[in-house]
C-alpha cells in the first residue's frame, strides 16, 4: 500500500456563513442534497449553526481536491478549477457519524482517468462497495477523511490511499 495523494484545507466559518446567507448566494448548490440533510441534522444534534458543518464539508471536498491533483502528478487535473462538479464530490457521515467520500460515478470516472495508477479501471465493475473505494481492477484506492471545527476554524485532511 502507497500514498496516491494528500490533502489538507482550512475554511473561515463566520467568512463561510456569511457566503452561505448572502442574497443569490449559489454556495448551497455546491453540496449535495444529502449533504446538506446531514449538516442540518447535525446542527440540530449539536445545538449550533448549520454553517459551522457545511464549512467542515466544503473544506474535505478542498481538501479531496488537492490529494486529487497530488496524484495526478504532472498529468492533466480533468477540471479546470471553476468547473469542478463539487456536489459530486460527497462528504457523507456513516451510521456511526464518521465521514467518508462518495464521488459520483462520473466524477469516480474522471478521477480514475486521470490518476496514471488507475488507469484502465472497468467502470461497469459491480457496486455496491464499501464508501470511499475506488475499484482499479489490477490498482485500487481508497479515501481517509477528518474534518474537524473549533470556533472560527472549519479543517479537513484527505488521504487517497492505494490498496
Amino acid at each position: 500500500m502507497g500514498i496516491y495523494g494528500l490533502g489538507h484545507d482550512v475554511v473561515d466559518v463566520a467568512a463561510f456563513a456569511e457566503q452561505l446567507g448572502m442574497p443569490g448566494s449559489h454556495m448551497r448548490e455546491l453540496f449535495s442534497v444529502r449533504e446538506v440533510r446531514q449538516a442540518a441534522a447535525r446542527a440540530v444534534l449539536k445545538n449550533d449553526g448549520e454553517a459551522v458543518h457545511l464549512a467542515a464539508r466544503w473544506a474535505g471536498k478542498e481538501a479531496v481536491l488537492k490529494a486529487w491533483c497530488e496524484a495526478v502528478g504532472d498529468g492533466p487535473m480533468p477540471y479546470a478549477i471553476d468547473a469542478v462538479p463539487w456536489a459530486g464530490i460527497e462528504i457523507l457521515d456513516d451510521a456511526h457519524g464518521r465521514p467518508h467520500v462518495l464521488l459520483r460515478a462520473d466524477v469516480e470516472r474522471a478521477l480514475r482517468e486521470s490518476v496514471p495508477q488507475l488507469t484502465g479501471v472497468d467502470a461497469s465493475r459491480a457496486f455496491p462497495r464499501p464508501a470511499g473505494v475506488i475499484d482499479g481492477g489490477a490498482a485500487s484506492a481508497r479515501w481517509h477523511i477528518s474534518l474537524t471545527h473549533d470556533g472560527p476554524v472549519a479543517s479537513a485532511v484527505a488521504l487517497l490511499e492505494s490498496r
